[in-house]
């Protein structure tokens, strides 16, 4: 009998991911609202890689891990909204087993880089704001290059640890993840094996990435307050409060929803996934728009390149008249 209700691993094929318990006609709403999302998406971080990376002026360590952050969020939010999009659409919301597992590792290494990545930029605005003539010689290109290897290292880390640790678990004979895209926990809920070590291994992970990250942005922003407050000029506290204040934001959005999704019981099903919207979709969409809404840098560097398309649209205007 029980080998019958019990799967292990190797025989499951492919899993169903419930999705949304909403109404079948809420489905194209949802669909149409995810396809705006992605657009924003697609096009802000896309454009923020273009912006730094034709922009001599924007070649500093600050946007050198903007860029990063705009690559890890435009990836880690496809690997999520396409397969949720076709499933609006499917009757059977399947996903391989393959799939799955390559779904969950994609996620995991990117959203762990993300959090990496962030407490590096805080470190870098500390040594901007705190040591500004020692700016340049602190992060060089070499310690800034090291900086984001080593947190695409330990996205890359983590993330092979909750993909072995989740697909070697056992299978109830439901195949049904309730959730939009491969997450551990939703995982776990379908499996017949003892989850104690999981769990542990979840919570040791949990702590050791979100811990040390929190506490490299708290202490950083602790010191670059004090050090704003210091400052006499008012335009001066003004532009440093002004860069700091959107990477706070990011950050509040973003460590928010993951406390409440991976730290927090995991007791309400339907609200774990409004919380996996914020970071799947929400702080990847946001991210670009706080980083150049509020950035003069940023804004200028997109002015000279409108600027610079529509001289070339007025000339081949011009060209074809006298023509």
């Amino acid at each position: 009998m029980g080998d019958r209700e019990t799967r292990n691993h190797s025989d499951v094929t492919d899993f169903i991911l419930v999705g949304f318990r909403v109404r079948p006609e809420l489905h194209i709403l949802l669909f149409l609202l995810f396809l705006l999302v992605c657009a924003m998406i697609l096009l802000g971080n896309v454009g923020m890689m273009v912006i730094i990376m034709t922009d001599p002026q924007l070649n500093t360590p600050m946007y050198f891990f903007l860029g990063n952050l705009s690559f890890v969020d435009l990836f880690y939010s496809s690997v999520i909204a396409p397969k949720a999009m076709i499933n609006f659409w499917s009757e059977s919301k399947s996903i391989s087993f393959a799939g799955c597992v390559t779904q969950l590792f994609l996620f995991a290494l990117f959203i762990v880089t993300e959090a990496f990545l962030l407490a590096v930029m805080a470190y870098d605005r500390f040594i901007a704001i705190c040591n500004p003539l020692l700016y340049t010689v602190q992060m060089s290109t070499r310690l800034c290059v090291q900086l984001v290897a080593g947190s695409y290292f330990c996205g890359c880390i983590s993330s092979v640890l909750v993909t072995s640790m989740t697909f070697t678990l056992s299978f109830c004979a439901s195949r049904a993840i309730d959730h939009f895209y491969c997450d551990y926990r939703p995982i776990q809920r379908i499996s017949c094996s003892d989850l104690y070590i999981p769990n542990v291994v979840s919570f040791f992970l949990c702590s050791i990435i979100i811990l040390p990250t929190i506490i490299v942005i708290i202490v950083s922003y602790i010191y670059i307050v004090s050090t704003v407050l210091k400052i006499r000029s008012t335009e001066g506290r003004k532009k440093a409060f002004s860069t700091c204040s959107s990477h706070l934001g990011v950050v509040s959005v973003l460590y928010g929803a993951i406390t409440f999704m991976y730290v927090i019981p995991d007791r309400f099903p339907e609200l774990s996934k409004v919380a996996s919207l914020c970071y799947t979709l929400v702080t990847p969409m946001l991210n670009p728009l706080i980083y150049s809404l509020r950035n003069k840098d940023v804004k200028e560097a997109l002015r000279k390149i409108l600027g610079k398309k529509l001289f070339l649209f007025n000339s081949v205007l011009t060209e074809n008249r006298i023509k």
